[in-house]
């Protein structure tokens, strides 16, 4: 496909070759940045014994990161989005007058 592009990352001293969409390329080599920021952090401040200890480390925190993020967004469609419509339509309804 003319819109796919041959990459290779590096995560743990690892290469990865990976096929991906060009539009894609920027985002995935951010992540892999952040994942190795992340394993350098970790194997900075506390003991491991292998890469596969930190790597567990790193999933957790982008995990949790992500559910924090997940929660927040829910709070907002399922709180906030209403009140807002709400507000929306009194000030609407308000310079109408």
């Amino acid at each position: 496909m003319a819109d796919e592009l041959p990459i290779t990352i590096t995560i743990a001293g690892r290469p990865y070759k990976l096929t991906i969409n060009r539009s894609e390329e920027e985002t995935i080599r951010k992540a892999a940045k952040l994942i190795e920021g992340q394993i350098g952090h970790y194997a900075g401040n506390y003991r491991y014994s292998d890469k596969q200890d930190l790597l567990a480390m790193v999933a957790l925190h982008f995990t949790t990161t992500a559910m924090y993020a997940q929660n927040e967004a829910s709070f907002v469609t399922n709180n906030l989005s209403p009140n807002l419509k709400d507000i929306d339509s009194i000030l609407t309804e308000a310079l109408k007058d």
